[in-house]
């Protein structure tokens, strides 16, 4: 079993009953304010531990009771809700990545770019991360009780860096939202995207040196290297987000994280020439994989089990003729699949000399399923076949053992929510977008390690004449795709609703249309715009 921090405390935590939310950012009545309490939960440095554990746990769990029974969240499907799992709903879906054949209200509307403001996805993620906000609250008012306690400031550093890190999600989705850094049970006013922008970055310059140093922390907990590649994160999006360039910082912190123990995993345990897929197993905490995760959320078949997460993903993606036994699980969901927009950007090594069809790769990344897929989609609901399924999430480790779940329903596999191999692409996208501080050749040879690690050779890479930011959005199409990133890539290039690149059903047309502009942002939930009349929708909602 896969006992690391957060796993050890994971099977605790719902039992512990942990601190107060009295409110999150709307008074959102879906979520119980009297769940928690800070009781007892604060005594002493390792009770504070088991609760920081659950500031991690909500993005990871749903609840109190493991995969189904007494949500954090209610109105929406419990697994349905877990953050991960809607993260890839609103930035997958809605993009060239995926498509899902399921029905469930709202869920069509994603792919189709037309969703309104009671939309149940949209709703449950921004609840999900006022939630997430509401516990880093209680957590840093509580665990100042704890004084003269190094330690105990390390918590709080982590506690505020996944506030910043909620924030940040909310600001890419949402834009403006009320700013909350205490338990509170006043109703919030609507701050600017400009205000959190400067939130987050304030808190994160601030924490950088009250982290641990990279690698001081067990896995499972961030160190003050995920604090420098969220900034990198965040700069390379500044532009979009409030107007002004700021590339010259993404530069800076995409380096300083590059320059941190952190590593890209050239590890290839199963001897097949790419040590890519090793970062998608069962053993992915253990395999070298994690050497080049800055932020996962971790997850255990047995103590953290959720039906969102990792067992959506490799669940979800499986269908058709698919043996489900070789992911390690016990069967298909038969709903995820990709469109040929993503499939056509790999490129081919051999091909059917019968019908044309694809059979290998050159590019170990390109990780599709093709027996009895159609690579052209006709009907997206509720057939499995139109679209290449996708292997890159698996519930087998590197010596082709199942997760420890003995029934196949859950799966051991982290989630990336912050590698390495992206901060590369920060960079190299940061210089051709002309930040200072760094250059052409130095981008090239970063893009070059990961297309090595791709194609197991040299002949992948790329020269500095090639490197440009038509490349760079391919490019990280393909090294990222699944990971929660597409829709913030396609909106930061002015592809997302634009007719400059269109996919298969983009905006429910076939061939793919442009939609209005102001899909670059998902609505306010309509029902705390009613709760909460200091809030102001966003346009066209």
């Amino acid at each position: 079993m896969k006992m690391n921090f957060i796993n050890k405390l994971f099977f605790i935590v719902p039992a512990m009953v942990l601190f107060s939310c009295h409110n999150d950012l709307d008074v959102d009545p879906t979520i119980d304010p009297d769940s928690f309490t800070e009781e007892n939960v604060f005594a002493n440095e390792t009770e504070a531990k088991s609760a920081l554990a659950k500031l991690y746990a909500s993005l990871a769990l749903t609840g109190q009771e493991g995969p189904a029974g007494q949500p954090d969240i209610s109105g929406i499907d419990e697994g349905t809700s877990q953050y991960s799992r809607m993260l890839f709903s609103l930035n997958e879906l809605t993009t060239d990545n995926a498509v899902v054949g399921w029905g469930d209200p709202g869920l069509p509307d994603l792919h189709a770019m037309s969703w309104g403001a009671s939309n149940d996805f949209t709703t449950a993620m921004y609840n999900r991360l006022a939630q997430e906000v509401s516990f880093c609250n209680s957590f840093i008012d509580n665990a100042q009780s704890l004084t003269n306690s190094d330690e105990v400031d390390a918590f709080v550093a982590e506690a505020r860096f996944l506030r910043a890190f909620a924030y940040y999600n909310l600001i890419d989705l949402y834009a403006d939202v009320p700013l909350v850094t205490q338990v509170s049970t006043n109703v919030p006013e609507q701050n600017s995207r400009e205000e959190i922008f400067g939130f987050i970055e304030t808190e994160l310059l601030e924490i950088q040196d009250l982290l641990k140093e990279s690698g001081a922390n067990e896995y499972g907990r961030v160190d003050r290297v995920a604090a420098w590649a969220l900034l990198s994160k965040l700069y390379l999006n500044a532009e979009v987000w409030i107007g002004e360039a700021r590339y010259t910082d993404a530069i800076t912190y995409s380096q300083l994280a590059i320059n941190s123990t952190y590593s890209i995993n050239v590890n290839d345990e199963n001897g097949d020439g790419s040590a890519y897929d090793e970062l998608f197993k069962a053993d992915n905490d253990t395999n070298g994989a994690q050497n080049e995760f800055i932020f996962a959320i971790n997850f255990d078949g047995n103590s953290s089990r959720t039906y969102g997460g990792t067992t959506f993903l490799v669940h979800a993606s499986r269908g058709g003729s698919m043996d489900p036994a070789a992911a390690g699980i016990n069967g298909g969901w038969e709903g995820l699949r990709t469109t040929s927009a993503l499939v056509n950007k790999f490129n081919y090594a051999v091909t059917n000399s019968e019908d044309g069809d694809p059979i290998e790769w050159a590019d170990g990344r390109a990780m599709f399923y093709t027996d009895g897929q159609n690579l052209e989609i006709n009907t997206i609901a509720n057939t499995f076949t139109d679209g290449y399924a996708i292997t890159k999430f698996t519930n087998v480790d590197s010596e082709g053992n199942p997760g420890v779940d003995e029934g196949g329903d859950f799966v051991d596999t982290d989630l990336p929510l912050i590698r390495l191999a992206e901060v590369y692409l920060n960079y190299a996208e940061a210089v051709l977008r002309n930040g200072s501080g760094g250059d052409l050749q130095t981008a090239t040879a970063y893009i070059n390690e990961l297309r090595q690690r791709a194609f197991g050779n040299n002949n992948g890479n790329i020269t500095s004449g090639d490197l440009d930011l038509d490349f760079i959005i391919d490019e990280r199409a393909r090294e990222l795709y699944w990971e929660g990133q597409r829709r913030t890539d396609l909106i930061r290039f002015g592809d997302f609703t634009t007719g400059s690149y269109l996919w298969p059903f983009k905006g429910g047309a076939q061939g793919g249309t442009a939609v209005s502009e102001f899909r670059n942002l998902f609505p306010l939930p309509s029902n705390n715009i009613l709760i909460n009349t200091n809030l102001t929708q966003n346009p066209g909602y």
